[in-house]
Order: C-alpha cells, then sequence, then structure tokens
C-alpha cells in the first residue's frame, strides 16, 4: 500500500471510483481484500479492461487510513 495515497489526488468509495473508471480518469484502483466481492469484482473487471492498475490492501481499514479517513473504504482510485 502506497504512504503517500493520502497526499494524491484521489476519489474514495466505489461510487466515485466507478464513475473515475467511466470518464477514464483513475490512473490506479485501489481494492479492500475484506471488502463485499459484489463490489468489488466489476470495478476489478472494468479496471482490467482499461489497462488501469490493480492494487490490493489487506482491509477496508488499512485502505480507509491510506487515504487519510477515519472509516474504512472498500475501494479507491488515484487520479
Amino acid at each position: 500500500m502506497r504512504n503517500d495515497l493520502e497526499h494524491s489526488s484521489k476519489v474514495v468509495g466505489v461510487k466515485q471510483v466507478r464513475r473515475a473508471l467511466a470518464n477514464g480518469t483513475a490512473q490506479r484502483l485501489y481494492l479492500a481484500r475484506d471488502a463485499d466481492p459484489h463490489l468489488t469484482q466489476a470495478l476489478e473487471e472494468q479496471a482490467g479492461h482499461q489497462g488501469v492498475e490493480t492494487v490490493w490492501a489487506d482491509s477496508m481499514r488499512e485502505l480507509g487510513r491510506a487515504c487519510g479517513i477515519a472509516v474504512g473504504a472498500a475501494a479507491a482510485a488515484e487520479l
């Protein structure tokens, strides 16, 4: 997990990430391993089709912390 994700231009949350992938602004996708696969699988597939790298965090808590938020996050995208 990249330490500087907190200071990067990013979006956090499934809906925001879906939007960033759809409009082509996502450069790297971050997904939490303990998030609901129903949510993350579609994002991973979409990123793969677009050639966007996917990075897996061990937990939603870890991903949220890396993004600089106080709650867990299932998905985030670096823009």
